[in-house]
């Protein structure tokens, strides 16, 4: 009877132990990769998952072709605990992009793709020294969904590099 009644406070205690109070992984805490036009987006700046926040217009997503050139901008922010507006990018000048395709990160300029870091009203961009690339895995212009993964490091204006990694993207653009 006592082996009895000590497996069933055994059994009690562990069936009230559950995994709420265990730690997500901050990867764990970005959106799914997928291809749908979900608009959703997210990285891990620095470590940390990074996702837009709950203000209007902290998604920005188009795909334009002026003047028989193309731009592409897929651009997201936030706000950090200090109130500082954080934002990250990517985008093409001048260039046109496909599904299935990989582009290098590098500077701001005409037929370049590009990353791209803000705080508050300082921005920084990837260089030919702090690159990246990232993948357009969905290119549907006729629903206008445009899906795929990103990571680049940049050197910020107060000399700080940031890590920006395991980026991705599934958003409805503009044209």
């Amino acid at each position: 009877m006592r082996n009895l009644i000590l497996l069933f406070i055994t059994t009690f205690f562990l069936s009230c132990c559950n995994d709420d109070d265990k730690p997500v992984a901050e990867i764990d805490k970005l959106p799914q990769a997928t291809q749908t036009g979900a608009n959703t987006v997210g990285c891990l700046l620095n470590g940390k998952a990074f996702l837009p926040g709950n203000q209007p217009n902290s998604t920005n997503c188009f795909y334009q072709l002026v003047d028989g050139e193309y731009y592409f901008v897929m651009a997201f922010d936030n706000r950090d605990a200090n109130n500082n507006l954080i934002g990250l990018g990517i985008g093409t000048q001048k260039l046109q992009i496909q599904q299935g395709s990989i582009y290098n990160l590098f500077e701001l300029s005409d037929n370049n793709a590009y990353g791209g870091f803000v705080f508050g009203t300082l921005n920084s961009y990837t260089t030919q020294t702090y690159t990246g690339e990232f993948t357009i895995t969905k290119l549907d212009e006729v629903n206008h969904i445009v899906s795929g993964t990103f990571w680049f490091d940049v050197l910020d204006t107060f000399g700080v590099v940031h890590q920006i990694r395991e980026g991705r993207f599934d958003m409805q653009y503009t044209n």
